[in-house]
Parts: structure tokens; sequence; C-alpha cells
């Protein structure tokens, strides 16, 4: 007898008749002699209905009040779930995170695992029950309700996976694994069989939609190898696991692109030493992560001075250049501009570390297609370039015909 994880995402739990058909699949997985956990997201769409109520109410809400809200997104999931499990004549609890064990940081909305004791969930499973946790959320030491931020189900799934000493944890979502790029982008990505940590890592946290970026950094760290596959057909999926050799002889791996970015840039930046530890420093403190940093010598000022440009997601948007606004006398830069009408498209493979000439290709690609460049980042198995967000698409169709054989 093994221990699955099973992870259920927002498409999979869409609707009542998907609760059923994973109530079903569950079923399939513990009549073949399993323990079985399942971590279910939201239904597809409350998230979002949930933070459209609290916006009516509050134009920007208070972190702690938005994980409370948020929160009961997955309690309705769970126990759904657990009914549909019921009504089939099969044992089941459902559990908050909370109540399954999951201890946090106080971070609201984007709080970090501390800690598991899943002593509570082994108790459920020897009694011969199924058990259902809310994903995307735990508790701090106080009693808080905190939440993980978004995708932080598939971070619950590897956690509790690697906290139960799981035999397999598998990612359930409505595709049938990891593609090459966005099918919905590029009409001729493949599915790939298996990829990389660092691989996945990478496209995760550069917004291919598949995981959730911690969840791989914690499957990595833990050894947690997983699958990521679909709940509406029995295809195999994509196994996510340590690099080998043999990874390397393919030069890139995917390509993705990232609609979800904004670009801040300060004019006129004093050019003094500990100007921009000063910047990012309060902009850290504040829970906003910058990506992407170009720093360029102002003209524009009559005293030694730069341009400073970085990127940060959307959502963080306004909480940054609120942040950076009550800065500006402390600083001392001329003028902050936003601008949301950019992307961010990046190629990614452990291949390039052995292969030279990737990035002047790369650049001639987009060179051809008219595209043009304002910000780049590079690592040793990727590079990232912000474009106009119009041409997105365009750039990531023309990339994945130069790089990825078909």
């Amino acid at each position: 007898m093994g221990l699955i994880v099973q992870k259920y995402g927002g498409s999979s739990v869409g609707d009542v008749e998907r609760i059923k058909n994973v109530a079903r699949r569950v079923c399939e997985t513990r009549d073949a002699g399993n323990k079985v956990v399942v971590v279910v997201s939201a239904m597809r769409g409350e998230t979002d209905r949930l933070i459209g109520l609290a916006k009516q109410i509050m134009k920007i809400p208070t972190e702690r009040e938005m994980d409370m809200i948020l929160a009961t997104g997955e309690q309705t999931t769970i126990a759904l779930t657990a009914m549909a499990l019921h009504d089939m004549g099969i044992p089941a609890v459902s559990l908050t995170g909370a109540q399954a064990g999951i201890v946090t940081d106080g971070v609201h909305t984007k709080a970090k695992i501390s800690n598991i004791t899943p002593e509570r969930i082994h108790g459920f499973l020897e009694e011969g029950n199924v058990v259902i946790v809310a994903g995307f959320q735990g508790q701090t030491p106080e009693g808080n309700i905190t939440t993980l931020g978004r995708g932080g189900s598939d971070l619950t799934a590897i956690a509790l996976a690697a906290a139960l000493k799981a035999d397999l944890c598998q990612i359930f979502t409505d595709v049938d694994g990891v593609y090459t790029c966005d099918p919905r982008i590029v009409g001729n990505a493949r599915k790939l069989n298996e990829i990389s940590y660092e691989e996945m890592l990478e496209l995760a946290s550069l917004g291919a939609k598949v995981m959730q970026s911690r969840s791989v950094e914690f499957a990595k760290k833990f050894g947690v190898i997983f699958e990521v596959r679909s709940s509406l057909n029995t295809n195999p999926g994509t196994i996510v696991k340590e690099e080998n050799p043999s990874m390397e002889s393919v030069v890139v791996r995917g390509v993705s692109l990232d609609k979800n970015q904004a670009k801040l840039t300060l004019f006129s930046v004093p050019d003094k030493p500990g100007m921009a530890s000063r910047i990012f420093k309060h902009l850290a403190q504040a829970s906003v992560n910058v990506d992407m940093i170009v720093q360029n010598v102002s003209h524009a000022a009559d005293s030694p001075a730069t341009d400073l440009s970085f990127t940060v997601e959307k959502a963080d948007l306004a909480k940054a250049c609120r942040v950076i606004e009550d800065m500006k006398g402390e600083v001392g830069f001329s003028e902050l501009v936003s601008d949301e009408d950019v992307c961010k498209v990046s190629i990614v493979g452990v291949g390039m570390r052995t292969h030279s000439g990737v990035a002047a290709k790369m650049f001639e690609t987009l060179s051809e297609g008219s595209i043009n460049i304002e910000m780049i980042s590079t690592s040793e198995i990727k590079i990232s370039v912000v474009i106009r967000l119009a041409e997105g698409e365009k750039a990531t169709q023309a990339l994945h015909d130069a790089f990825i054989e078909i």
C-alpha cells in the first residue's frame, strides 16, 4: 500500500460535475490499495470573485482581512469534495490548512510554510479515510489565517508530500503536462516527458502557469519527484525531477510569456553609493518582489545621476509606487513613471550551459521580427527580455519556431 498526494487545481474542481469527476479518480486510486491525501484549490474564478468583493468595499484591502476572505474559497471545495466521496460510500474528512498542521510565518497574502505537523492527517488515514486538505492556506503560531499567494495549492501539495514521506505526488490540472510553451499561445507546442527542477523552476518563475515557482523550489530542496498531468483524461503527464546528463542535449527546453509584468522607472536618481540599496530595501520590507533591473547614466540631470528601471508583478504595482513616492524626499529622484504595457519573454534550458551562441540567436530572431528589446536578464539556463505587451505573442511564437524542434 502506497501513500499518494494528489492536488487538483481550480479548473479541475471548476463546477459540481468536475468535483464528482475528481472524487471518482480519487476512488480509483484508493481502490488500487493506496492511502490518499487530496489537496484542492478554490473553484475556478472563485478567488477572483472574492478579490472583487473585497475591492468593492476597499480599494486596497488590509492583507489580514484579505487572507480571511480568500481562505474561504478552498474551504468550500474541500467540503464539497468530501461530500462527493461520501455519496460514493468512501469515508473522507476535510481539513483546513490549519487543521492539517500547516504553520506559516506572518506575512499575509504571501506567507511561507515554516513547519508541518501531519500527525492528524496520519490518524485519519489510519482510520481508512481519504483526507482532503485546503490548499493555499495555513496558520501562524499565533492563530492567524494566512494564504500562500496565487498557486499556493501546488506548494501545499509538495510540502505535504515531503512531510508525509509520500510515495508519489501528482499535480492535476487542465493540461496534459508541461509543454514547450503555452499551447494557447503557440499552437505547435509539444508536451515534455520529463523536465529538471531547475528548468521547471525557471519556467514557473517566468510566467508559465502550470506550476507555482515556490512549490518547485520546495520540491527540489526536499527531493520530491512529482508528476504534472491532466484531471480530464488518463494520459501520462510530465515528470519533474533532478537533472540528468542526457537533459543537456536539448539546448532550449521551453519558451514562456509573462504578461503579468509592470515596469517602473525612477529618473535622475543621485549617483551616490547606497541609493539602489535604500530603494530596494524599502520595497523588500513591503514584500514587493523585484525582478529585472537596469540602471543607466541620466543625461537629464545637472549633477551626476542615473535612471533606474525595474519590473514587478502588476498586482504589486500600486504598492510599489506608493513605497517609492514616500521615499521621494529621501532619495531625491525627479520623477517616477510606471508602465503596464510590457511583457517578459524567456527561453529556458539546462543545455544553454554547454552551448554557445544562444543569446545571439535569440536577439537575431527578435530583430528579424522588428521587435525592440527594452530590458535583458540572464542566468546559466535562461535569457529573458522585456518588450511591448502587444508584441509578446508574436515574439513567443518566433522564438519557439527558432529553438524548439518539433
